[in-house]
């Protein structure tokens, strides 16, 4: 049975296109960056320009640096903010889309997605603006760590990984915490949890009457 095709845009590294690999979509990642360690088959091209024919359904992460909370300590406006071109487009194609973002993005709340809901160590917020009705998750309670000294981890670098803080939330970002093993430092802190993708992909499928593969990894 062939299994339905996703398209990634603005895909960085693959952390969404490997959790909808995970569904079951065979994925397509999309760029303008080169992106040598994305997973599945990638074109470095335009997300506002590359063609949508032939996917079953679209996934779309536009830069979330105008939104994000380091745009209080350095100057981010280079950043484009392409929300609204890409939700046009999406929109225009009839396609079954998702939009995901930081919190502080103009994306409608459809679905907010936190590690906590998948035994994660990684918080990383993000909210999801969707043409498809989407089940929300219960919110388990965030637990804040200490080191051995009683002091919150959350200040301090350990285990390959870091901690930002977003008000008074701490995300830690290594690679266990994240479920993501191929990607640089600097990958990871652009990428959600593959997690969140596959948790998405499968509400997807469900929708689309698509029989729910096993994937390999």
């Amino acid at each position: 049975m062939a299994r339905p095709r996703a398209l990634d845009l603005f895909c960085c590294a693959g952390g969404a296109g490997m959790g909808l690999h995970r569904a079951g979509f065979d994925v397509v990642g999309v760029d303008i960056d080169p992106q040598p360690r994305y997973p599945f088959e990638f074109h470095r091209a335009d997300a506002l320009t590359f063609p949508l024919d032939g996917f079953d359904f679209i996934w779309a992460s536009p830069p979330c640096q105008q939104f994000c909370a380091l745009r209080t300590r350095e100057d981010l406006s280079g950043y484009p903010d392409l929300i609204d071109p890409i939700r046009q487009r999406l929109v225009d194609s009839g396609k079954p889309f998702v939009i995901e973002n930081v919190p502080q993005a103009p994306v409608r709340r459809d679905l907010i997605l936190c590690g906590a809901m998948f035994g994660l160590r990684s918080y990383r917020h993000r909210h999801f603006e969707s043409s498809l009705p989407l089940t929300q998750p219960a919110h388990p309670k965030h637990v804040v760590r200490v080191n051995r000294r009683g002091e919150n981890r959350r200040q301090h670098w350990a285990n390959g990984g870091f901690i930002t803080i977003t008000g008074d939330v701490g995300v830690y970002c290594g690679p266990e915490a994240m479920g993501i093993d191929w990607m640089t430092g600097n990958e990871m802190s652009e990428a959600i949890p593959p997690a969140y993708a596959e948790y998405i992909g499968r509400e997807v499928l469900r929708h689309m009457g698509v029989e729910i593969l096993a994937a390999a990894e």
